[in-house]
């Protein structure tokens, strides 16, 4: 049997971003047999425009929506921005969900972690994300979530917060379980 390949969206165009770190962690740590693709051109994304979505949709597109058709689950790796989702993320879902019903990851299955600076660690945005996508057509695993204050990791690599690393693997590991 092939790998379970699982993209990855980071809602950060941050280079630096703790929620970056965070998707290196999930690819570094995840379970054999579980391979992780970060699709790493969600700024290249034009603002989701139904007139524009047709057969000359844009490259950058194109290959979002064959990342999420050649996956079989989806893990979502985000920061809040202003109590809420981060646009660009925002601007994927809605390529995603198209065409309406039958977007590239239809009922496959998709879980929200992330960090923030917030009280919370991000929880208002991962809601949001979780809502955005459940919208959108996968299978949104409600229990897979990972909420992180970004201070927490007193600047250095999450890897090194042993906790973290453990539950992000756990994560990875019961999403790969989810897809059937």
């Amino acid at each position: 049997m092939s790998d379970i390949k699982v993209l990855v969206l980071v809602g950060s165009l941050r280079a630096a971003s703790v929620n970056r770190q965070l998707a290196e962690l999930a690819i570094e740590s995840a379970p054999a047999g579980v391979r992780l693709e970060t699709f790493d051109r969600l700024g290249e994304l034009p603002f989701y425009n139904e007139d524009i979505d047709n057969a000359d949709v844009a490259e950058p597109v194109v290959a979002l929506r064959q990342a999420a058709a050649d996956a079989d689950a989806a893990l979502v790796v985000t920061p809040e921005y202003n109590g809420s989702i981060p646009g660009v993320l925002k601007n994927a879902i809605d390529w995603l969900s198209r065409p309406f019903g039958n977007g590239a990851l239809k009922g496959k299955p998709l879980a929200v972690v992330g960090a923030a600076l917030g009280q919370y660690g991000g929880v208002w945005a991962h809601d949001e994300t979780r809502k955005s996508f459940g919208i959108a057509g996968p299978r949104v695993i409600e229990d897979l979530t990972l909420s992180v204050r970004s201070t927490a990791f007193d600047g250095k690599h999450p890897r090194e917060n042993s906790e973290v690393a453990e539950q992000l693997r756990d994560i990875v590991g019961k999403l790969a379980a989810e897809v059937g």
